[in-house]
């Protein structure tokens, strides 16, 4: 859409009418019945009624409206600017009239001045406001749509929209979600009122494409009525208000924007309060390990929005760090960063960042998280999840780290798979490695904190990247099962609360976060799907491919023995779980060490499984493990028994 024109050039063309009423005016009445004087020479006469009418002008700002949109609000400062520059010329003429006794300028002129200014302006925006309408009717590009709501700002939004020349979209119809407004008008535009069994019809009657509406209704569209829509084909796209103009272009066009699946989680976005973990963050070394991938990444950025001083990334993918690198010069240019590019299993390395660098602060995100490929490499699991974090746990302690905080995951808790238990004896390291601090001295060194949330919408390997790439290849969209649910969480507010969960902990918690409902991938699947204008099952196929080895059907925040307390911030609990004394983890720590050493998977497993005897395995070849302990814990009961 192209730009509005220049206020100075609306400034220009009303004080050109100004002078227009002023000529005609004054040439009609000659001033003969006047005397010759220096005050009511016509050049004096227009020169003080420019000059009165452009003062009033820049006060009242009648100036800064844009032509094709103009209000009533218009008519009601012109009218003004006219009455005012009226009145001021009036009290001109008597007081030149009281002192040289004769006025310059009759009150009837003034007057006359004043109605042709105000018709003159009026109708010169009303030509602008009707060529913008005509060009845009003319406009057949446009995008049908229909807008929901029928109050000020919608009717506003809308005439908006049908007023821009070569704009983006044409408003044919209203829904209001009051009933019994069908056959109503506003501006040409019918009105209807929603009913989910006739809504189809009416956009197929006016050939609407999408449906607009503002984003104050999103909570209404995740209760349902999205799903309504989706299922009769039709778009949805969304706009947060009436857009403001001005000489940058903006339009109401650039408001409106798709919708993102993010939009339908079953919750509203969670909007932390970031002041207190900026009061702790601003001004220190901070450093992050996985810092390239998706939750790492976001970490960065929000800590460098915190003015944090400097940042240490710690991170293997080379490639990713790279594009880090770029990103936070590009937006975070006065943040000082170092790139390590290192293992975090490599002892030597870490600490030499550690000497170096002396953080403050750690958050430890690198991890191995793919539920399949971990199972078929436990050792891996064992070496990066757990003594990966050992080596930054430990270098922590001993380099005076003031807070470490633990990213972990929902699939912590009652594991079914060797990933989901590799953080489960992790978490159990890093709290078991505070408390054995805190026997040691009143004052640990280092805080160990840990938060555990669920999956996160768009992050590497996550399903909504999956699924966006299979619509776009044309299908099939492919998922284990039918009835498989997770909880979801944005990036943002993932890493936000990290953040602040990690400002709050004083030592041994596990945090976890409210998830909101959890969602079918069925439904998340078709949701896509519908998104993208196409027919679930019918332009695009979804396929279930049965569950992975250790994949569960729901995933849990909290074992059934496991309690909550609750924090400062309702979005935020405390979880209440079994604690572990730090020699007994040491010992099961070395037995895992020689299992992993010598590369015996079996092994690796069942001392996983002694470690965390809530580990039991789904839809996995390490199920045979579970029988054997079962076998061995029964025939120890029938040893104690004859005993």
């Amino acid at each position: 859409m192209e730009k509005p024109s220049p206020r100075w050039i609306v400034f220009g063309v009303d004080m050109l009418i100004v002078l227009i009423s002023g000529l005609l005016v004054v040439n009609l009445n000659s001033g003969n019945d006047l005397p010759m004087t220096p005050f009511n020479h016509i050049t004096v006469r227009l020169a003080a009624v420019c000059v009165v009418y452009g003062i009033v002008m820049l006060c009242l700002h009648t100036y800064r409206y844009v032509a094709r949109f103009s209000v009533i609000e218009d008519i009601y400062r012109i009218f003004g600017l006219v009455v005012i520059s009226s009145v001021v010329l009036l009290a001109n003429s008597l007081i030149t009239s009281w002192v040289t006794g004769h006025s310059w300028m009759r009150f009837w002129n003034i007057f006359v001045i004043g109605v042709l200014a105000f018709g003159l302006m009026m109708c010169a925006r009303l030509a602008v406001k009707y060529m913008y309408l005509l060009v845009s009717r003319l406009d057949i590009k446009r995008r049908r749509v229909i807008v929901l709501g029928a109050n000020v700002n919608s009717f506003a939004f809308a005439a908006q929209l049908n007023g821009e020349a070569a704009g983006t979209y044409k408003v044919v119809a209203l829904l209001t979600l009051s009933p019994n407004n069908n056959g109503d008008k506003f501006n040409d535009i019918p009105l209807f009122s929603y009913d989910a069994d006739t809504v189809g019809e009416i956009f197929e009657k006016y050939k609407a494409e999408a449906l607009i509406f503002p984003s104050s209704q999103l909570k209404l569209m995740r209760t349902g009525m999205a799903d309504e829509i989706l299922k009769h084909n039709i778009k949805l796209l969304m706009y947060n208000g009436v857009a403001e103009f001005d000489d940058q272009g903006n339009s109401a066009s650039r408001s409106v924007r798709g919708i993102r699946i993010e939009d339908l989680l079953g919750r509203d976005v969670i909007q932390p309060d970031t002041s207190e973990v900026q009061q702790v963050i601003r001004h220190q070394v901070v450093m992050i390990t996985g810092a390239a991938g998706s939750i790492g990444s976001e970490i960065v950025n929000q800590v460098a929005a915190l003015g944090a001083e400097e940042i240490v990334l710690i991170d293997q993918a080379e490639t990713p760090m790279h594009d880090l690198q770029l990103f936070m010069q590009a937006n975070h240019p006065n943040t000082k960063i170092h790139l390590i590019v290192g293992d975090i299993t490599n002892a030597g390395r870490m600490e030499q960042a550690f000497m170096r660098y002396r953080p403050r602060y750690v958050f430890h995100a690198a991890a191995y998280k793919h539920v399949p490929m971990m199972e078929q490499n436990p050792s891996e699991a064992i070496l990066t999840n757990v003594f990966g974090t050992k080596n930054i746990a430990d270098l922590s302690v001993k380099y005076g780290v003031e807070k470490f905080v633990m990213v972990s995951t929902d699939k912590a808790v009652n594991p079914t798979n060797v990933m989901g238990c590799s953080k489960r004896i992790a978490e159990i390291y890093v709290q078991s490695l505070f408390f054995h601090q805190q026997a040691l001295s009143d004052k640990p060194s280092t805080r160990f904190i840990t938060t555990r949330f669920g999956n996160v919408l768009g992050s590497n390997g996550s399903v909504i990247p999956l699924f966006r790439k299979q619509i776009e290849e044309g299908g099939p969209v492919t998922l284990t099962h039918r009835d498989i649910i997770r909880y979801f969480m944005t990036i943002p507010e993932a890493c936000s609360l990290v953040l602040q969960a990690g400002t709050m902990g004083h030592g041994g918690e596990i945090y976890i976060f409210d998830m909101g409902q959890p969602v079918k991938i069925y439904d998340l699947a078709t949701r896509m799907i519908s998104l993208s204008g196409l027919r679930p099952g019918v332009d695009i196929k979804i396929v279930e491919t049965g569950l992975r080895p250790g994949e569960k059907l729901y995933e849990e925040l909290l074992n059934d023995k496991e309690t909550t307390l609750a924090t400062s911030n309702n979005k935020i609990m405390i979880a209440k779980v079994r604690t572990y004394h730090y020699d007994e983890v040491m010992e099961h720590f070395e037995r895992l060490r020689q299992h992993t050493l010598a590369g015996n998977y079996h092994d690796i497993v069942a001392e996983m499984k002694h470690i965390v005897p809530e580990y039991k395995s789904q839809n996995s070849q390490w199920e045979s493990v579970d029988r054997e302990i079962s076998c061995e814990e029964h025939k120890s009961e029938l040893q104690s028994v004859e005993k």
